[in-house]
Order: structure tokens, then C-alpha cells, then sequence
């Protein structure tokens, strides 16, 4: 009878964090399209409005897993490839300019977490280096710099705090698209 009551609880409290998250992520999509409706054109509106979704789900999936799944980031690339297809059809110059703009993001997002997984002997998941590898689809050469630094110094930070107050190990994980989320959010709000 305890199981099936400890069950209850605990689908009871993960229901709670889904509901939390999923209001969160309304309210900052809500503000964001608000803030910037007028300002971008529909590409980037459509472009901004998928990367944020698709990321907020990837978060979420992060912090209940720790995993990223393939299918996500299939689905993150599936959409974009939805996005400057017609894109390029429609205006062909300023199309293969983005197309561009966005293999350089992918290159750079993936390249540079790559190389950190490498040399971290797998420190860093591989799912994490597909999702920035995505991410940079999105967001382009210059915006995903920024989103990375602001993502891994967020990260660093709370890493260290958590370890002076002996929450976490020196060897301990913590769910990293969290703060690459946050790090993409400012990227966005601050563009």
C-alpha cells in the first residue's frame, strides 16, 4: 500500500513541476512576442517563437532526465530546415545569407562544445553538444557566442556555489540546458 501512495506522490509532485514549468514558459513566450512582434519580421518572429519552445521543452526534459533526446534535436533541425527552405525560395539573396549565417552558428555551437566534451573526457553530455549545435542553426554566428557565455558562466557559478555549500560534489552534474536556456533567452531579449 506505501508504493502505490509514494507513487501518488510522487506523480502528484512531478505534475506540479510540469504545471510550473509549462505556466513559466507561457508567461515568458507571452512577453517576448508582445516586446517584439512589431520589431522582427515574420522569419525571425517564426524563427525566435520555434527556438524558444523547442528549447523550454529541451530544459525541462534536461532537468527531470539529464538526457537530451536525438528526436528533439532532429525535430529543432526539422523545423528550422521548415523555416529557410521557403525562405530562400522567397528571397533567394537574403535566404542563402541566413543559410549561412546559420551553418557557421551550427558549426560554431557544436564545434566548440564538441571540443569541450573531447578534452573533458565526456564531462559534457552528448546531447548538450547536438542540442548548441541546433541551437546555433537558430541563432547564427554572432548570437551564439553570446548565448553560450552567458549559459556556461550561469552554469559555472551555480556549479561553485553548490559545491561551497557542500550540495554537490567537485565531481557532482548538473543539468546544463537550464542555464543555456537562460543564456539563449538573453541572447533573444537583448538582440
Amino acid at each position: 500500500m506505501e508504493n502505490g501512495s509514494l507513487r501518488m506522490d510522487i506523480n502528484k509532485k512531478r505534475e506540479r513541476k510540469i504545471i510550473l514549468f509549462s505556466t513559466g514558459f507561457l508567461v515568458i513566450f507571452f512577453v517576448w512576442l508582445i516586446a517584439f512582434t512589431g520589431e522582427l519580421s515574420t522569419f525571425s518572429l517564426l524563427r525566435f517563437a520555434l527556438l524558444i519552445i523547442l528549447s523550454y521543452i529541451a530544459m525541462v526534459i534536461d532537468i527531470s532526465t539529464k538526457r537530451i533526446p536525438n528526436v528533439l534535436v532532429l525535430i529543432m533541425v526539422s523545423g528550422w530546415l521548415l523555416l529557410i527552405i521557403p525562405m530562400i525560395s522567397y528571397d533567394t539573396s537574403n535566404g542563402l545569407r541566413l543559410f549561412a549565417d546559420s551553418i557557421y552558428g551550427f558549426l560554431t555551437g557544436g564545434g566548440l562544445f564538441l571540443l569541450v566534451y573531447i578534452i573533458s573526457r565526456k564531462g559534457l553530455g552528448g546531447g548538450d553538444v547536438k542540442f548548441m549545435a541546433a541551437v546555433g542553426l537558430y541563432l547564427g554566428f554572432a548570437e551564439i557566442l553570446p548565448a553560450i557565455l552567458y549559459g556556461t558562466v550561469f552554469a559555472a557559478i551555480t556549479g561553485l556555489i553548490l559545491i561551497v555549500f557542500k550540495k554537490m560534489e567537485r565531481k557532482g552534474t548538473i543539468p546544463l540546458v537550464p542555464f543555456l536556456f537562460t543564456g539563449i533567452m538573453i541572447t533573444i531579449f537583448t538582440h
